[in-house]
């Protein structure tokens, strides 16, 4: 019998990003932002779509000037995965993304300006029906909070959002969801756990800056996994100083981790010995490479040597066990056939398929009875 993710999601109100679920009994989320220069339509539309493609729900979009405002309507245009508008200080470009149809508005209430102008903002959201989400960052605290903790600290994130939180209450308004990032990870996850209690809304959790592809990764995986753990988190953000398709495979790796949500192959491998009777490495790199089209859920186990691979192929839909001369190849938990080395990743490729074909059949027949 498979482990089930014990699990227990928190509480929280549900909002819709476009056609897009947060919170509530919602699957988490995982989104990305686009590093094209906004201006540039074509590249920024051929991104959003490459990110959609890898399994993206949301991406984010950066707005800094009216410019960028006019070329997100055509961006909006040519695209059909939910959008949010990052927009800071100026509220005109806010009413602006509004009218050319985004889908949530990526802002601090407190940094828009005056009280009218906040006002705007919200009354346009409301009429539009858009979400907002409040955005702290330790990196940009408010001089006031800066002065008053010294530095950027968990509660110091907290009073930070705590202060938007309350302008959008004040104006009646609680379409919005909520993320305090840091680049350390305590921080972070002290902060989200202390205002997990104080507010209802959905959180977007992340790890701001995170750093290049492996350490943001692993700090990603570590900082996220934790917050997952304690069923804290609506939606998530891997941020890497990378491809932001990257940050879409992470971010579903650390939920499949997790038994959140399942998306792909569900990968078990050995990290290979000299026991192994092929080249675990290099056939695993060729079948992710292979198999990166593949949404449908799908674990499969490859292992080098019969110490540890029965045991796990019994547990999978496909494992490969390593055996001399061939190796034996487990459907469904059975021994079903041997594969020489010879072809072994066509073979593998094959058979995965195949599987997967026969799932996505069963699954339709279940649909087409209910």
């Amino acid at each position: 019998m498979k482990f089930e993710s014990p699990i227990k999601r928190r509480k929280s109100k549900k909002i819709w990003v476009g056609d897009v679920a947060v919170g509530g009994d919602a699957p988490v989320a995982v989104q990305s932002m686009t590093n094209t220069e906004t201006c540039d339509v074509e590249a920024t539309v051929a991104q959003i779509k490459a990110l959609q493609d890898a399994g993206a729900d949301i991406v984010r979009v950066s707005v800094p000037s009216m410019e960028a405002a006019e070329a997100f309507k055509e961006i909006k245009k040519k695209t059909s995965i939910p959008l949010v508008a990052d927009i800071h200080f100026d509220y005109k470009i806010a009413l602006k993304v509004a009218e050319y149809g985004v889908d949530c508005l990526r802002i601090n209430p407190g940094n828009i300006g005056k009280e009218d102008r906040i006002k705007a903002v919200i009354d346009c959201a409301k009429e539009k029906n858009i979400p907002i989400r409040i955005g702290v960052n330790a990196g940009s605290l408010e001089k006031d909070l800066q002065k008053k903790y010294g530095e950027p600290t968990p509660e110091a994130l907290v009073e930070s959002a705590m202060r938007h939180v309350n302008i959008l209450r004040a104006h009646d308004f609680d379409n919005f969801k909520v993320s305090l990032k840091a680049s350390d990870v305590f921080m972070t996850v002290a902060a989200y756990r202390m205002i997990a209690d104080q507010i209802e809304q959905p959180l977007h959790l992340g790890i701001t800056e995170a750093g290049g592809f492996r350490s943001g990764a692993v700090k990603s995986a570590v900082g996220l996994g934790m917050l997952l753990m304690d069923g804290i988190g609506d939606t998530i953000r891997v941020s890497l100083a990378a491809d932001p398709i990257e940050e879409i495979k992470v971010g579903f790796d650390i939920l499949k981790s997790l038994k959140i949500r399942s998306k792909g192959i569900n990968f078990i491998a050995c990290p290979s010995c000299s026991r192994q009777n092929f080249d675990v490495v290099q056939t695993m790199n060729e079948l992710e490479e292979r198999l990166e089209d593949v949404t449908t859920p799908l674990d499969v186990a490859i292992i080098g040597c019969v110490v540890n691979g029965p045991g796990e192929a019994k547990e999978v839909d496909v494992g490969l066990t390593g055996g001399s001369p061939n190796n034996l190849l487990y459907l469904d938990g059975k021994p079903d056939h041997k594969l020489a080395n010879t072809t072994l990743v066509d073979d593998l490729e094959r058979n995965i398929r195949s599987k997967i074909a026969a799932k996505e059949a069963q699954e339709s027949q279940v649909i087409a009875k209910a």
